[in-house]
C-alpha cells in the first residue's frame, strides 16, 4: 500500500485539498455595443480537456453552462458517463433527501439526533470519536453542515442513519442516475474494503482495530457490494435541477440546500473570487488506489450558471506521488474555473 491503514484513518473519503495556482493570462475580449463579448469556443473547450487529461489514470469530466436568452449553451466532456470512484461527492445525495423529508414532515433541521459508537466512523474531523469529543445528541443540521463542510463521516452516517438508505437510493434511481452508487454508511464502506467479514454489522472498536492493521485491501474502492461511485453525466442532471429547486416544493428548502453547500471548505481554494460556488468534493487514498473528485455548480453574476464534475481515479503505477498528483488536480480545476468566470 502507498500508505498504512493507520495514515488512512486521518485520510479516507475526504474532501481533496485544493491549492491555488495562477491562470494563463488571455487575451482581452473584443467588445460588442460597448459590452465585453464572450469569448469561450472551442479553442477553450480544448484548453479544457487539455488541462484535465494531464492527470493520470482515468478521468471523466463534463462542464455544461446551459443557453438562453443571448448566451450559447457552452459544454465540455471527457468519458461523461464513465462512472468513477467520487468519495464525499455523493454526499450531496444525502442532504438532498434529507430535507425532502423535512418539506414532508419526516424530518426537522432541529431535530437531536444520537452521537454515539453506533454511528462514529472514520475520518470525522467535526465528530471525532476521542476522548472529550462530541457525544450526546446535535441537531441535524450540524450534522448536515458537518458532512458538507468538512466532510465529516459521522456527520454523514448520523444523516444517512436518519434518513435510511433505502430512500437515498430511492431518490437517485427516481431521478434518473443510473451510473450512481452510494454506500450503506462510510462505516460499512470502510470495513468491506478493509477485509471484515461482519463488515454489515461492524463496530466502532472493530473498525479502529482493523485499519490500525495492516493486512491488504479487500477489495477495489469500486466494487459491487460498497462503494461510492457517480458519473460526470449523473452529477451534473442532478446539480442543474437541484440548485434550481427542482427536487424541492419551497425557495426556503432551497435556500437551506444551497447554504450549506456554500460551506464546503474547498470553495475558496478552488474556485476564483466573483462567483458562487455549491459544490462537494471528496479523494481517496488506500491500498494503492487513489482518486479525487469535485462536483457542483457555479454561478456567474449577472445570469451565467454553469454545471460540472470532473473526476480522476488512478492507481500508484499510474501516478506516482498523490501529493503531486492533488496540486495538478488542484491546479487544473482553478484554471478551468477561472477560465469559465472570465469567458462565460
Amino acid at each position: 500500500m502507498s500508505q498504512s491503514r493507520r495514515t488512512f484513518l486521518s485520510t479516507a473519503a475526504a474532501t481533496a485539498v485544493l491549492a491555488t495556482m495562477p491562470l494563463t493570462a488571455h487575451a482581452e475580449p473584443l467588445a460588442w455595443n460597448g459590452l465585453p463579448q464572450p469569448v469561450i469556443d472551442e479553442f477553450s473547450r480544448l484548453q479544457i480537456i487539455d488541462e484535465f487529461n494531464r492527470l493520470p489514470g482515468r478521468k471523466a469530466l463534463k462542464i455544461w453552462a446551459p443557453g438562453g436568452d443571448d448566451d450559447r449553451e457552452f459544454l465540455v466532456t471527457i468519458n461523461p458517463d464513465t462512472a468513477l470512484f467520487c468519495a464525499s461527492s455523493f454526499k450531496v445525495f444525502v442532504l438532498a433527501e434529507f430535507l425532502r423529508q423535512m418539506e414532508a414532515g419526516q424530518t426537522s433541521l432541529t431535530e437531536l439526533l444520537p452521537v454515539d459508537d453506533s454511528v462514529w466512523s472514520l475520518s470525522a474531523p467535526v465528530l471525532t470519536p476521542l476522548p472529550g469529543s462530541v457525544t450526546g445528541q446535535i441537531q441535524a443540521r450540524t450534522a448536515l453542515e458537518a458532512m458538507i463542510a468538512r466532510s465529516d463521516n459521522t456527520g454523514t452516517d448520523i444523516a444517512l442513519k436518519r434518513v435510511g438508505v433505502d430512500r437515498v437510493r430511492q431518490f437517485i434511481d427516481a431521478i434518473g442516475l443510473t451510473n450512481t452508487r452510494i454506500p450503506n454508511s462510510t462505516r460499512q464502506f470502510f470495513g468491506y474494503i478493509g477485509g471484515a467479514p461482519n463488515w454489515s454489522t461492524i463496530t466502532w472498536p472493530e473498525v479502529l482495530a482493523l485499519f490500525q492493521s495492516e493486512q491488504p485491501a479487500a477489495d477495489h474502492i469500486i466494487n459491487h457490494v460498497q462503494t461510492m461511485a457517480a458519473s460526470p453525466h449523473d452529477f451534473v442532471s442532478f446539480y442543474s435541477r437541484a440548485l434550481q429547486g427542482g427536487f424541492f416544493q419551497h425557495p426556503e428548502t432551497l435556500m437551506t440546500f444551497r447554504s450549506v453547500l456554500a460551506l464546503a471548505d474547498a470553495i475558496p481554494l478552488a474556485m476564483p473570487l466573483g462567483v458562487n460556488a455549491f459544490l462537494k468534493g471528496g479523494s481517496i487514498d488506500f491500498g494503492g488506489e487513489h482518486a479525487f473528485s469535485v462536483a457542483g455548480g457555479m454561478f456567474i453574476p449577472p445570469r451565467r450558471w454553469v454545471y460540472y464534475s470532473l473526476m480522476t481515479n488512478w492507481l500508484d503505477a499510474e501516478g506516482g506521488d498523490t501529493a503531486e498528483v492533488q496540486g495538478s488536480f488542484a491546479n487544473a480545476c482553478k484554471q478551468i474555473f477561472t477560465l469559465l468566470r472570465d469567458q462565460l
